[in-house]
């Protein structure tokens, strides 16, 4: 039996984490100059759309949470400034080096958010339909 009905959108979302290290050249010098720090990154995913007649699900958690540890070990205790094609370690070039990693994997992908919870710091990136 159909549970939904054909113009029902739903946002599915994974959340995860990763710890990493990194230094930013800053224009603010109260805040240092290229000193290394790091920080507890939490990342979601939110993907956009129809459920499968037959599944009943927009996409399997387990194949999400599968390709999310992909990304995230590419990241996780990581120093940042080594990864090729971040660029500078900003919240904004994190959204969309996952967004890259995840775009061609994971259909519906529709929002990466990096949050900073410890200084209060969050970045969305809401992808265009």
């Amino acid at each position: 039996m159909k549970q939904h009905n054909n113009t029902d959108h739903f946002e599915l979302s994974q959340r995860f984490y990763f710890e990493a290290a990194h230094t930013l050249s800053r224009t603010i010098d109260a805040y240092g100059s290229r000193q290394i720090h790091g920080h507890t990154y939490e990342a979601e995913i939110t993907l956009t759309g129809k459920p499968d007649l037959t599944s009943g699900m927009v996409l399997d958690l387990a194949y999400l949470r599968l390709e999310i540890e992909r990304v995230r070990a590419l990241l996780d205790h990581q120093f940042l400034d080594d990864i090729a094609d971040l660029g500078p370690a900003t919240l904004e070039n994190l959204c969309l080096f996952i967004k890259r990693q995840l775009i061609g994997a994971v259909p519906n992908l529709s929002c990466v958010t990096i949050e900073r919870r410890a200084s209060g710091d969050k970045c969305t990136l809401r992808l265009s339909a």
